[in-house]
């Protein structure tokens, strides 16, 4: 099979059961955000090659899992509405996810100030894939009223915090530091 179609050559995709839109229609700009999370993600777990500690298989199992589901909304989001896609975003994804961030939350400090992107490279790999899945959750709500399946906001949402407390629990880790808003900048 061929990587190339030429049929996006004149500005037009096709979504899940071949309706065909323009390349900047909101619901391809959110998957594709939500490909670039997936980017992001896969660029953290790369940062994490060298590095080693108890647990480590784990956090990268489970960040595995989180990127095959995110694949599955950017396919809940280029499914047109009263349309199904085979593989279907459950509560219980949603509920996993709560899980993870609260065993690794109980590892952190308790937050006293804001922080900021920083600490091992992984890490602000993470925030960096948090700060992404936040502009598809913006692009998603957009298409509220067109998406068959209400939980891809929900997920999006809890993605995001799980994201965050990811970064913190990689720094922990590695003794990444993290870094505090300056108040007297």
């Amino acid at each position: 099979m061929r990587i190339y179609t030429r049929s996006g050559d004149k500005g037009l995709t096709s979504l899940v059961y071949g309706k065909r839109v323009p390349k900047n229609h909101l619901r391809v700009e959110a998957y594709g955000t939500c490909d670039e999370a997936n980017s992001a993600i896969g660029l953290a777990l790369s940062l994490l090659d060298g590095e080693d500690w108890d647990g480590k298989k784990a956090f990268a199992d489970q960040m595995h899992k989180v990127q095959t589901i995110l694949f599955h909304v950017g396919s809940e989001l280029s499914t047109p509405k009263d349309k199904e896609v085979s593989w279907k975003l459950k509560q219980k994804h949603i509920d996993q996810m709560e899980k993870q961030i609260d065993e690794w939350d109980k590892e952190l400090e308790p937050l006293k100030n804001f922080i900021l992107p920083s600490g091992h490279s992984a890490s602000s790999a993470l925030h960096t894939a948090r700060t992404v899945v936040r502009r598809a959750e913006r692009m998603a709500v957009g298409l509220e009223d067109e998406l068959e399946n209400s939980l891809v906001l929900s997920y999006l949402n809890r993605l995001s915090d799980f994201l965050f407390v990811a970064a913190r629990y990689v720094n922990k880790k590695l003794g990444g530091e993290e870094l505090t808003l300056k108040v007297d900048v």
